[in-house]
């Protein structure tokens, strides 16, 4: 099962750096700096947000942060909150409003545990957590999950400049769906319309390479028309020790248990 966003319908090695002066910042490796932090117990904290705008005054934005731990081949569990935001022409109705209310989802392996507001009047007593099974794990970026190896190393590829730690480049949504099974995740192969999009990005690069910060903004194709999106992503405490903790099982209720009581997707960004 993928998290979408409600009432939206959406759609070779490392190059060297350019010759620069002999003075210059040493050459860094960020694929091998960030394959260097993927180790169990190891972690980053994140904080993320995203906008999505679809024309005539429908939007939609999503904020998350929190924690993303990792095992040998990436990202294995996370504990993050998640809060949504909808444009005025969205924002109708009880529905939306509680979309809306803050939520905390941990996740581990392909299961989402979801507390808060959103699930909460449907709680049996005695339980403070919904199971959502067969999930994809969160993204720390909606477009570009640059904790996937192989997607950083596509951003270092399709770069246009890299100068003081600062890396800005441009790359197309089909290049993108060929290394990157999140955004594969989120908008598929291939848009509908069989049209390409176009994402642009900065990274920012601490001195050992880690990424600090990815600023994304994007051009997708939806059918007949675009979505425009942009996205920000802070990543701090890279290395930090953390085990992330599930609830209990006589704290949980399985989604399929409720019916419709609560929402059959969980509403939101990252999936």
């Amino acid at each position: 099962m993928k998290r979408t966003i409600v009432g939206v319908a959406v759609v070779a090695s490392v190059l060297p750096l350019s010759a620069t002066p002999a003075q210059a910042t040493p050459r860094i490796d960020p694929v091998k700096a960030l394959k260097t932090e993927l180790r169990p117990g190891k972690a980053v904290n994140v904080v993320s947000s995203v906008k999505m705008d679809i024309g005539h005054g429908l939007s939609i934005s999503s904020s998350m942060d929190g924690t993303i731990g990792f095992g040998p081949q990436g990202e294995i569990a996370s504990d993050l909150s998640q809060t949504l935001h909808y444009s005025k022409k969205l924002n109708r109705g009880d529905a939306a409003a509680l979309e809306q209310q803050p939520i905390r989802i941990i996740s581990s392996g392909y299961d989402d545990y979801v507390s808060g507001p959103l699930v909460d009047d449907a709680l049996p007593k005695g339980t403070s957590w919904v199971r959502y099974r067969h999930t994809d794990l969160p993204s720390s970026n909606l477009l570009l999950e640059v904790l996937e190896p192989a997607t950083l190393k596509a951003l270092l590829t399709h770069r246009t400049s890299w100068r003081d730690g600062i890396l800005k480049g441009t790359i197309k949504t089909d290049n993108l769906a060929k290394v990157s099974p999140a955004f594969v995740s989120h908008f598929g192969r291939r848009s509908k319309s069989g049209r390409v999009g176009k994402v642009s990005y900065v990274l920012h690069l601490s001195p050992t390479g880690l990424v600090e910060r990815l600023s994304v903004k994007a051009v997708l194709p939806a059918y007949d028309s675009s979505v425009r999106i942009e996205s920000d992503t802070r990543f701090s405490d890279w290395g930090r020790q953390v085990t992330v903790l599930l609830p209990m099982n006589g704290d949980v209720i399985d989604q399929r248990e409720l019916g419709d009581e609560v929402p059959v997707q969980i509403p939101g960004g990252w999936s």
